[in-house]
């Protein structure tokens, strides 16, 4: 599923001017709807400027009064006209020692929000370890007391496109997984239900 350029912003915009539910917003941005709910809440995203999806030709005129109207509809992404250009990334993300002490609560937000990024998606956006973030999410931290989750970004550990490009490479991730599930889930059902499946019990009744 594509997503917005700048999931949070739009989402922040979102909240701010329309009447969307939570469900709608995060399906759309790509975000866990509790992420959601801490934007609306001052939480998450704090600083961050909302993005107008109608006006940068992201929504067509209307989607959103649509959606509006049906809780359960989806709102549908325009097609980008322009192709976005891919930026290359050398090895790990390095971070200032005066931002060091704060990697914690940027891998507590993460994990807490975002559980589909993967940990070396974690690490090189985080310039941190599989150690460091093993020990946050099995509570062993020494300062685990005192970690709260709070945004990267708000931080300043990483930038908002740094982080929005990690979360749409997850999602997309995620939901190819859960399409692979679906595909298999079925395949399984037809073979369980197939003649052949019920061929023992029959042979098995023409015995008597």
């Amino acid at each position: 599923m594509a997503l917005p350029l700048m999931p949070k912003a739009t989402a922040v915009w979102l909240i701010d001017n329309t009447k969307l539910t939570f469900d709608q917003i995060a399906r759309f941005c790509g975000l866990h709807v509790l992420e959601v709910k801490g934007i609306a809440d001052g939480e998450v995203a704090v600083g961050i400027v909302g993005l107008d999806p109608v006006a940068n030709g992201q929504l067509g005129p209307g989607e959103i009064e649509r959606c509006e109207k049906d809780p359960s509809g989806d709102l549908k992404l325009l097609a980008p006209t322009v192709p976005l250009q891919r930026q290359k990334t050398k090895g790990a993300k390095y971070t200032p020692v005066s931002k060091r002490q704060d990697r914690p609560d940027a891998i507590a937000w993460l994990l807490k929000y975002h559980p589909e990024v993967q940990t070396a998606q974690i690490q090189k956006l985080l310039g941190t370890t599989k150690a460091t973030i093993d020990r946050v999410k099995n509570h062993t931290h020494p300062n685990h007391a005192n970690i709260k989750p709070r945004d990267p970004v708000y931080l300043g550990i990483c930038s908002q496109t740094e982080l929005d490009r990690v979360l749409i490479l997850a999602a997309k991730r995620r939901d190819n997984k859960e399409k692979r599930e679906a595909r298999e889930a079925r395949a399984k059902a037809r073979t369980d239900s197939s003649p052949a499946a019920e061929a023992p019990a029959e042979a098995a009744g023409s015995d008597e």
